[in-house]
């Protein structure tokens, strides 16, 4: 004979007016424009519904950091990178790897300017603190 569980009733926690925050992270750059655009249209979509964004560009995603090149992603349907990318820039924050700008022979000084190179502790700081959700692309 089977054993009798209690039904569940799921519950939802209510919505909270404490601002939660997004860590996307991007590991895509030209090479794979779908994947990297719902990176970049997520972390946008977060800034628009009120979350505090960050937005992290790894591997070749990096070069999307670069001045010029996230205009050089057309992909049909979708905002353009460039205005997504500004919209981050806005209205949250903008990270490239450390190891990945170094990897391409990138500095500070050779990114738009409000991007910041950090590395990996920085990373977890970010994911691990409370009310964040982290998503990678």
């Amino acid at each position: 004979m089977p054993l009798a569980y209690p039904a569940r009733r799921r519950t939802l926690a209510p919505v909270s007016s404490v601002t939660r925050s997004l860590v996307v992270k991007a590991t895509a750059g030209l090479d794979r424009p779908e994947l990297v655009n719902q990176a970049f249209t997520v972390a946008a979509s977060g800034i628009a519904a009120g979350a505090d964004v960050s937005l992290w560009l790894t591997g070749e995603a990096a070069w999307l950091a670069v001045p010029g090149r996230a205009a050089q992603l057309e992909l049909e349907h979708a905002a353009p990178l460039a205005d997504l990318l500004e919209a981050v820039l806005e209205g949250g924050a903008v990270t490239v790897c450390t190891q990945c700008a170094a990897r391409r022979g990138l500095t500070e000084g050779d990114l738009l300017p409000g991007v910041r190179v950090a590395g990996s502790a920085v990373f977890v700081e970010e994911v691990l603190a409370p009310r964040t959700q982290a998503l990678v692309y």
